[in-house]
């Protein structure tokens, strides 16, 4: 039996990987283990008992996976957290390939690993199976204003967060096409706009990409998904969010200045256009960029 392919997503934090997993997850020969490396690399000392390293204690008997059980009784992750204390020595791929196991009886075509931060797979030249990397990279616009909302909830309000905000976008997003561009691996541009605002025209064209028939059952992710994640944002449990792929279009009203001068900058707006835009499925109706 051929080994599943591994779809990684990759781009900027709070880009719209989690509804994306879930959504591929629904398709009856993908299944998503969403941020499943960010749970599975070894913790630096000063990570130890944070974040999704807690799963590997007392909090997997508390957060449910999204196929409805414990993470201590999911049957993909439950095995995994139980054994990952005592072989963290295990390079990064011998884990996986167990937390997959189970999957086997399945015969999935692909496996979404959703982890947007992660490098060291993006770079890896044979991880044993075909790799495909799906660049998701969500408007400038939009994700400033989405950041800035969260730095003022968390630092208060101040000039510089949109500002920042702005940079950031600007900073990762190149440096992630560069390495894109040299990776070797097959690569898929999507925009988290084309997604949320065209997703059946979006997701037919991403299943074409992965040589697979599409099923409608996609656009009812939080209903319909085999995914098992663990680790992500926390709108998968909400039915209001997951049950369909929706847009948030608050920045439109926004009078923020970063964001209103972004399409005005044009190493921000190229950048923007390729990245959020290249497949051509908004048409004019959309704001430029």
């Amino acid at each position: 039996m051929a080994e599943p392919g591994l779809l990684l997503i990759r781009g900027l934090g709070h880009s719209g990987s989690t509804i994306l997993d879930l959504a591929l997850g629904a398709h009856p020969q993908v299944v998503g283990v969403g941020e499943a490396v960010r749970v599975l690399a070894r913790p630096a000392p000063d990570e130890v008992g944070k974040g999704p390293q807690r799963l590997r204690g007392e909090l997997r008997f508390e957060r449910r996976c999204t196929c409805g059980e414990l993470a201590d009784d999911c049957r993909v992750w439950g095995p995994l957290l139980a054994w990952l204390p005592e072989h963290d020595d295990c390079s990064l791929e011998q884990k996986f390939n167990r937390l997959i196991q189970p999957l086997a009886s399945a015969s999935p075509r692909w496996v979404v690993e959703s982890f947007q931060a992660d490098q060291e797979w993006v770079k890896a030249r044979s991880l044993g199976r075909p790799v495909r990397v799906l660049q998701l990279t969500r408007d400038v616009r939009s994700w400033v204003h989405s950041e800035s909302r969260r730095g003022v909830e968390r630092h208060g309000r101040g000039v510089g967060v949109g500002w920042r905000s702005l940079l950031r976008w600007w900073r990762v997003n190149r440096r992630l096409d560069q390495q894109l561009h040299r990776c070797g691996h097959p690569v898929f541009r999507l925009g988290y706009e084309e997604l949320a605002l065209a997703p059946e025209a979006a997701l037919r064209r991403l299943c074409h990409w992965l040589e697979l028939d599409f099923d409608a059952a996609m656009l009812q992710p939080g209903s319909n998904s085999k995914s098992h994640i663990v680790s992500g944002n926390r709108m998968r449990f909400e039915p209001g969010r997951s049950d369909a792929i929706r847009y948030d279009a608050a920045w439109l009203s926004s009078p923020a200045l970063p964001l209103r001068l972004a399409p005005l900058l044009p190493p921000v707006s190229r950048l923007n256009r390729r990245l959020v835009y290249s497949n051509g499925l908004l048409g004019p109706v959309w704001p430029s960029a």
